[in-house]
């Protein structure tokens, strides 16, 4: 249930809405990553799922990047938010599901893990830090602002080191999804994860845990209640030997010159009718937003313009409330920057299947100039992939390889 200044927040929100010109005549539903509500009806629902989604902001005060750099994130850092915020969408559906909602006060064992894979320190897996840091493999220096497209590229090299959630993010280029390449690189290395190394990857943080592993994990965490819900089914192993890694799908697209095409209002408004959805991350220097759904002409998205201070997960007493926002912001379509990137969420084979269905029938068909392509098979004048894998890096980033930086050299305008 969200709580009285949640709901009382909420409401004058959708109350200003509801009531404005825009809105007095009409019934449309709200979108949500995949989900349909009604304003009229539905409000606490819709409340409770927006409030349930990760929010990252700017924060301030955490330990110096490099040991020596910035201490906050305060005017570059806004799109490395908002790929952080995809990201643990792409997260909370993996490890909780999309029906998770969260609760003031009530800390869910998993749900503390994915956000500590998040916290600002330099040993978290997806850290301001560590984004920044691995940014100088796209060309970019700590305190440097990122596109869409570069943040994404950044998070796929970060993923090959979180073995918990075993996910593959790509990162289609050239407006081209091609199916022939995501299942290479979701069922190849699924296979492979299956092998002698497989306990790696069924690591402590595994949805079966033993009482013994969950003792390690909340050692330190008094007051943390484990929950007596984990399933006995280890879901992800299972998905594994079907033989297939959860995937984050990631399609840059640049909509336009200097302001989107209105030719792509409805093909951006389609995706997040999807279920596999996990938003659109868009935006000029310092102005950045995660966006998670629409109603009409109208983009709801996440803010991450406010200065918070730095929030040590670690301590006895664990407050998350700061990472949760009550008040969505909106914004009319055609405000939307055309530099955006995509997201999408697949966890099983089936997923995908249906993803590509869906796409093809409510995103690409009928449109003139389709604000993406699919194909079945690599066209013969495509480089070949190169898949990033853990054995062709080196944890310290040492020699990087040298990514498009975020120009408009890295898109095809269409």
């Amino acid at each position: 249930m969200a709580t009285a200044s949640t709901a009382s927040m909420f409401s004058s929100v959708y109350e200003n809405l509801v009531e404005s010109d825009v809105y007095s005549s009409t019934n449309e539903p709200v979108f949500i990553l995949g989900l349909p509500y009604k304003l009229t009806d539905d409000r606490e629902l819709l409340e409770q799922d927006i409030s349930s989604k990760l929010w990252f902001t700017y924060r301030k005060g955490f330990s110096a990047i490099g040991g020596s750099g910035p201490t906050s994130d305060v005017g570059w850092g806004c799109m490395l938010r908002c790929g952080q915020m995809m990201l643990a969408q792409a997260l909370v559906n993996r490890h909780l599901t999309r029906d998770w909602r969260w609760k003031t006060g009530h800390i869910d064992l998993k749900y503390l893990e994915i956000l500590k894979l998040f916290q600002d320190k330099k040993d978290c897996c997806y850290s301001i830090h560590q984004i920044a840091s691995m940014g100088a493999s796209e060309g970019k220096a700590v305190g440097e602002w990122f596109g869409p497209n570069t943040v994404v590229q950044v998070l796929r090299k970060l993923a090959v080191y979180d073995k918990w959630s075993n996910l593959v993010i790509h990162v289609a280029m050239d407006n081209s999804v091609i199916i022939e390449d995501i299942c290479k690189l979701c069922e190849t290395n699924a296979e492979l994860e299956t092998g002698s190394n497989s306990s790696v990857v069924l690591s402590k943080f595994s949805t079966l845990l033993s009482s013994s592993e969950k003792q390690e994990v909340i050692n330190g965490l008094p007051g943390v209640t484990v929950n007596d819900d984990i399933e006995h089914v280890d879901k992800r192993k299972q998905k594994v030997i079907e033989g297939w890694r959860p995937l984050l799908l990631v399609i840059p697209l640049r909509l336009g010159l200097s302001e989107i095409n209105s030719t792509y209002f409805n093909a951006v408004k389609a995706c997040f009718r999807l279920q596999q959805s996990v938003g659109i991350i868009g935006g000029k220097p310092s102005h950045a937003h995660w966006f998670i759904g629409y109603t009409e002409n109208h983009l709801f998205y996440l803010d991450p313009h406010t200065v918070q201070s730095f929030v040590d997960l670690s301590k006895q007493e664990i407050n998350d409330e700061s990472f949760h926002c009550c008040h969505p912001c909106h914004m009319d379509i055609s405000e939307l920057d055309p530099s955006i990137a995509v997201g999408f969420y697949c966890g099983s084979k089936s997923e995908f299947d249906d993803l590509c269905i869906n796409v093809n029938n409510y995103v690409i068909a009928g449109a003139k100039t389709p604000i993406f392509e699919m194909h079945q098979k690599r066209p013969l004048h495509f480089p070949p992939i190169q898949p990033y894998c853990l054995e062709n890096i080196s944890k310290k980033y040492a020699a990087p390889s040298k990514q498009p930086s975020d120009t408009d050299d890295e898109y095809e305008i269409i």
